[in-house]
């Protein structure tokens, strides 16, 4: 089976080796704080406008240093696209995800 698009951008993400304005990774072992998602939305979002880019990304299941160590937060299908109704009601003006990708990798 060939590497997914959201797999190669993970990679890509990781390989750069650093955090900045447009990503941000989080191990979110099990859960996360929903305020804490919605300042980290409003933030990679803003940011993504300010700089004219389609898109900012919040990783979850990667700690700072980078090392994947994977994530129980909204594992099936059905709750974690429940997050983007969540953030529209939460947000002026409906804003949500564009995307909300699973990759599951091999350590």
């Amino acid at each position: 089976m060939g590497i997914s698009n959201a797999e190669r951008k993970l990679q890509e993400l990781l390989a750069q080796g650093y955090e900045n304005e447009l990503v941000e990774f989080k191990e979110a072992k099990n859960q996360y704080d929903f305020n804490k998602l919605g300042k980290y939305f409003s933030a990679l979002s803003n940011e993504a406008n300010l700089q004219a880019k389609k898109a900012a990304f919040l990783v979850f299941g990667v700690r700072d240093t980078q090392l994947i160590v994977g994530t129980k937060f909204r594992i099936d299908a059905p709750k974690r696209n429940s997050l983007k109704a969540e953030i529209a009601n939460h947000t002026t003006g409906n804003i949500i995800f564009i995307e909300i990708h699973e990759v599951i990798t091999e350590e």
